[in-house]
């Protein structure tokens, strides 16, 4: 009996020193342990950077009269069950809820708590802000071409192989070949997942270091964080200015913002995590889907090139490698672009539910933020019938 509480005691002081050991190696764990999935207050925990709003905020015209009757209007949720709209936003625990057609606010919705000036995060949205930012950066020849190598921008990557051939149109296509590991597959792949490492790090620069490439850049795409991760680091070299500093000057300030954005950094001073980390309003996130309905124009002037635009919400000839959900969207640009049906429609998309969409068709816009969403892609039927237009799913 001695001898086997002996060993069980060993084998305890072992597990904790091995995890003490695990937690010393990797301190970011600590807050996977204690955070867990993200939701849309945890950006909190980071160093934040303003981006000051517009000196003189646009808004949309607020009907009379909203279309309550969007209430009852039957959509899919993620089950491919047919359900009023007002259930999906319940069911999904949607917080903001916001219809806009031609300027005009035709329905809006909002959980206890919200509004459309409650700051909230949108995640994986983070990423089409930094593909806005590359097209004026490139514009304005800070950034030379897309075809530039990453370590012309960053040369302290030179000492990793593995960004020895990677280009800037690499990263913005998700094709780095860099290793990447998702947080799919169970509680402790998610815990270990390079996913929950570069949201929780405090050291997004020590992690990139590290990296290993697996597949030669430009041929496999992967849904990652460090690719647009790393797109934010070369646009703080290229442009002296931090992710923030050049987002208020470049598009926030210019598009008549209400209120101010925030980003989060990993550490005060160091790098912005433009994966997941920009925080924004509801009626302000409209607003960058009327500057691409506009064509990037705002009050006459072209605030993001009309070259990049149609760049980033087009996929051309291109056979896509990546085909989300019934209306098959294509990852493009760090947008999302659906490819089957009448389509023209694009997002931008985050995790738990946060949705950016511009239809130019019936020039709609559909901002949704939630702590879970209902899934599937009804923004479409939306937008169609907000214009008397009509719909089918395809193979109905």
């Amino acid at each position: 009996m001695k001898t086997f509480k002996k060993t069980l005691l060993i084998l305890i002081y072992t597990f904790f020193l091995s995890l003490f050991a695990l937690f010393l190696r990797k301190p970011y764990l600590l807050n996977v342990l204690k955070y867990r999935t993200p939701d849309a207050e945890t950006y909190k925990i980071f160093p934040q950077e303003i981006s000051h709003k517009s000196d003189s905020a646009f808004h949309f015209i607020r009907s009379a009269r909203q279309r309550n009757d969007l209430d009852t209007f039957r959509v899919l949720d993620g089950n491919n069950q047919s359900i009023p709209l007002k259930q999906y936003l319940r069911n999904g625990q949607i917080n903001a809820f916001i219809a806009i057609r031609n300027d005009s606010v035709l329905y809006e919705r909002y959980s206890k708590g919200y509004s459309d000036s409650t700051l909230t995060t949108i995640f994986s949205g983070a990423k089409s802000m930094i593909s806005i930012m590359l097209g004026q950066a490139l514009n304005n020849h800070a950034i030379k071409s897309l075809n530039d190598k990453v370590t012309q921008y960053i040369p302290e990557l030179k000492s990793n192989p593995a960004f020895e051939q990677i280009t800037l149109k690499n990263l913005l296509d998700m094709k780095s070949g860099l290793e990447f590991q998702d947080a799919l597959g169970g509680i402790v792949k998610a815990f270990f997942s390079d996913e929950a490492k570069y949201y929780y790090t405090n050291d997004m620069k020590a992690q990139l270091m590290k990296v290993k490439l697996v597949n030669k850049p430009g041929t496999v795409w992967k849904y990652k964080s460090i690719d647009p991760i790393l797109l934010g680091w070369v646009l703080k070299k290229a442009t002296g200015k931090s992710v923030a500093q050049y987002f208020e000057a470049n598009v926030w300030k210019k598009i008549g913002a209400e209120y101010n954005a925030t980003w989060g950094l990993d550490q005060v001073n160091g790098l912005t995590n433009t994966a997941s980390r920009f925080q924004v309003t509801a009626i302000d996130f409209a607003k960058i889907g009327r500057l691409y309905l506009n064509k990037g124009k705002y009050n006459r002037k072209q605030v993001v090139p009309e070259s990049w635009i149609n760049q980033s919400i087009n996929i051309g000839s291109e056979k896509p490698t990546s085909a989300k959900g019934w209306q098959k969207s294509a990852h493009h640009y760090l947008w999302w672009i659906p490819q089957e049906g009448d389509n023209g429609d694009y997002a931008a998309e985050g995790m738990l539910g946060q949705r950016l969409y511009v239809d130019p068709k019936t020039n709609t816009i559909i901002v949704q933020f939630a702590d879970h969403g209902s899934g599937n892609y009804p923004y479409r039927k939306i937008s169609r019938y907000l214009s008397s237009l009509p719909f089918k799913y395809p193979g109905s």
